[in-house]
């Protein structure tokens, strides 16, 4: 069994309470790790705040490179890692890994660039012989509060950044799936990052993370995770920056003209990878209804062929949700469903925190398995006759992270890119598919409309700060 502390000034230190951390699949304890109380919090943020660090872009550049190049050559181990405590399949994990290399290759090259700007001031009669100019600042210290269904990119797309930025930051990875979050934090340090620069915290979810969101100290927030949980922080931070990236009930609208085989493949990948549980999963798959039967017979056959189960067998395309708690609410929802007339296509089994992958027809948009954002592998088939009445199913929701359409039909998906209220929109592929370092993130309760990705995210780390100068204009 793996024992780890917590982070701080480069040391990993330990006490006496300690976080179980469980094997979803076997239920074994594979790893346990030190935890504090808030109050410790309290202490380590008004000692970091008086560290001063500067870090020339050269080394962030560097630093990141580092921790790119210790992952590609530990890929295997690092996937393993995240199987053993998340349940998510080896295909997944070692997905997981190469898209966090990703994350930190595109944050180095982003430590080299510059977003200072110059004003001349001689552009109008009122205007003087000056120059303004302006220069990007890191924050002092940041705040970064990371779920457990990307246990390691999740954690690099907040500390990449802030090393980019050169800004300190302290990580409150989840209970669940805390020891891969140690891992890469000790490359960071293995590839000389200022001890200063990254701190790790454990402890009871609540207690530490309401610290941190409290705390005055803490300058930005950085949290990705439940849509309630991101209201609760709006309402309890304070005077500082708020980066939120929450739930979703991402739809996948298949129109009249889609190409069926490719609409089974985009909706199969985006509802049941990392076993449903990305907050960019399809949640609602929108079939126009003179292909709804082929579709759906076609989606049934797809899903029931998926391999299954023992996470760490290279052949599994899907392994289990998070714990058999989720298992069980999900299955309660799916039980609900057929109870209120949606038509059970395959699935709709459990052992444990395993779930079959599932596929439901008939299924009504106010259905309690897609008007809360269900975490987990079920793939709820949902009829329309017309694209007004698709766009007003797809719109019904609190929800506005990302969506997808299916169809070659131009003036169709201009109308889907305009009207579908989501902060993404992607034709013919996948709701959740970019790049590490392109802007993402919702709008109503998946978001607050700010974006993360790389360039966004360094953006949010840092503050502008301006300057004038003499300047005689020849």
């Amino acid at each position: 069994m793996e024992e780890y502390g917590y982070i701080y000034l480069g040391k990993e230190m330990f006490s006496e309470s300690w976080i179980n951390v469980v094997n979803p699949y076997t239920g074994e304890i594979t790893g346990r790790v030190a935890a504090i109380s808030g109050q410790q919090v309290n202490k380590i943020i008004a000692e970091l705040i008086t560290k001063k660090v500067h870090l020339p872009r050269y080394k962030r550049n560097s630093i990141l490179n580092g921790m790119a190049d210790s992952l590609e050559n530990r890929i295997e181990e690092m996937a393993e890692r995240i199987t053993k405590e998340s349940g998510l399949c080896l295909k997944d994990t070692v997905y997981e890994v190469k898209r966090a290399i990703d994350v930190l290759r595109f944050s180095a090259i982003q430590a080299l660039l510059s977003e200072e700007k110059m004003f001349p001031c001689d552009v109008t009669p009122t205007g003087k012989n000056r120059r303004i100019y302006t220069q990007q600042q890191p924050l002092n210290l940041v705040a970064a509060i990371t779920p457990f269904n990307h246990p390691l990119n999740q954690v690099v797309h907040k500390i990449a950044p802030a090393i980019a930025a050169g800004a300190k930051v302290i990580l409150k990875p989840s209970s669940k799936t805390p020891l891969t979050a140690m891992m890469i934090c000790r490359i960071a340090l293995e590839n000389n990052l200022p001890p200063e620069m990254i701190t790790v915290l454990h402890g009871e979810d609540r207690e530490v993370s309401k610290t941190l969101v409290e705390d005055s100290n803490t300058e930005l927030i950085s949290f990705t995770g439940s849509s309630q949980v991101g209201k609760w922080i709006g309402s309890n931070a304070g005077y500082k920056r708020l980066l939120l990236e929450l739930g979703g009930s991402s739809v996948l609208m298949i129109l009249p003209d889609a190409n069926l085989e490719q609409a089974v493949r985009i909706a199969k990948e985006g509802t049941f990878k990392n076993s449903g549980q990305r907050c960019t999963a399809i949640r609602r798959i929108l079939v126009h209804h003179s292909m709804a039967d082929s579709f759906a017979a076609r989606l049934a056959e797809e899903a029931a062929s998926l391999v299954y189960g023992d996470p760490l067998n290279p052949e599994s395309e899907m392994g289990t949700v998070i714990d058999e708690n989720s298992a069980i609410l999900i299955e309660s929802r799916i039980e609900d469903a057929i109870k209120n007339g949606a038509k059970l296509l395959t699935g709709f089994k459990r052992k444990g925190a395993l779930l079959a992958p599932t596929v439901l027809d008939h299924v009504k948009n106010d259905f309690e398995l897609v008007a809360n954002e269900t975490f987990g592998p079920v793939a709820p088939i949902i009829r329309f006759n017309n694209l007004d009445e698709g766009l007003s199913i797809a719109n019904d929701t609190c929800y506005g992270l990302s969506g997808a359409v299916v169809s070659d039909h131009w003036p169709s998906i201009q109308r889907v890119i305009s009207e579908l209220e989501t902060g993404t929109v992607n034709v013919n592929e996948v709701p959740g598919y970019r790049l590490e370092w392109s802007p993402f993130g919702g709008i109503k309760d998946s978001g607050l409309g700010y974006k993360e990705g790389v360039i966004e995210a360094i953006k949010a780390m840092s503050w502008v700060k301006t300057y004038s100068l003499p300047w005689d204009t020849p």
